[in-house]
């Protein structure tokens, strides 16, 4: 991008604003990106101040290196602070892109979305994909079902048969197919892609501020639940019942051992 602005720089998140856009990267490059808690509370602070911040007038996510977000850090037990729960951290990670920041927000997915990763990028309102973008559901793979609304936006997106087929088919689906699909609402060749995401960031800043923070009101209220809260609540908990089972515990160790799993219905 070119023009004035500034940015700042934490551990797992770059920031810059040029143009009226913010621009988040997701920067861990080394677990292509994966959903840490700490990762997850920069992104829920710089998308509520991008909130609060009049010269702001997009937000654009993109990754750092080969990969958009692999999905949730398995690995990473550590709160983001001391007392703070991770499902009190997801809601407010969903709330604040879906809801409460009325400013539109673009995701750009340059490699692999998976997961918690595909819950990320759809929360944003327009999605740009790079011509090697790559998607996969994750959540049945592992035993469990979605959560970071997924549950709640994928099905706006795409409808309710195609949300399911995409969730329990269990493929890797290439760019182009996820446009066809309704995942993404444009496929760029991946030598441009960066230019081509940060082109289309300016074009939707330069509309009306105004105008935009009010088309995403309404549009944000048609299929709006009454209480998405709740249902966060809920896929949060369903998720975590599948991964403790004993189907979700013996899908894991099919993952890691490379073999199909015998699941038992418990």
């Amino acid at each position: 991008m070119s023009g004035k602005g500034g940015s700042a720089m934490t551990d797992v998140l770059l920031e810059e604003t040029l143009e009226g856009v913010r621009i988040l990267r997701l920067n861990r490059p080394q677990k292509k990106n994966a959903l840490s808690s700490e990762l997850v509370s920069a992104i829920i602070h710089a998308i509520e101040a991008a909130t609060d911040d009049d010269a702001v007038r997009v937000v654009g996510v993109i990754g750092e290196g080969d990969s958009f977000c692999s999905g949730a850090d398995l690995s990473d037990t550590k709160p983001a602070a001391p007392g703070v729960r991770m499902d009190e951290q997801i809601i407010r990670l969903v709330k604040g892109i879906c809801v409460d920041c009325e400013k539109p927000v673009i995701a750009g997915i340059d490699g692999i979305a998976i997961g918690a990763g595909v819950s990320l990028a759809m929360m944003a309102d327009m999605r740009l994909a790079s011509s090697k973008a790559r998607f996969h559901p994750g959540y049945a793979r592992a035993g469990t079902s979605p959560d970071c609304g997924l549950s709640w936006t994928l099905p706006r997106a795409v409808g309710h048969e195609r949300a399911m087929r995409f969730l329990l088919e269990q493929e890797m689906l290439g760019a182009d197919a996820a446009l066809e699909m309704g995942l993404v609402g444009e496929v760029v060749d991946a030598d441009s892609f960066e230019e081509a995401f940060f082109a289309y960031c300016r074009k939707i800043a330069a509309v009306a501020p105004l105008a935009a923070r009010q088309t995403k009101r309404l549009v944000t209220r048609v299929g709006l639940l009454d209480d998405l809260e709740s249902h966060l609540r809920d896929e949060l908990k369903y998720a975590m019942r599948g991964l403790k089972s004993a189907d979700g515990r013996e899908a894991v160790r099919a993952i890691f051992e490379k073999r199909k799993p015998e699941f038992t219905g418990r």
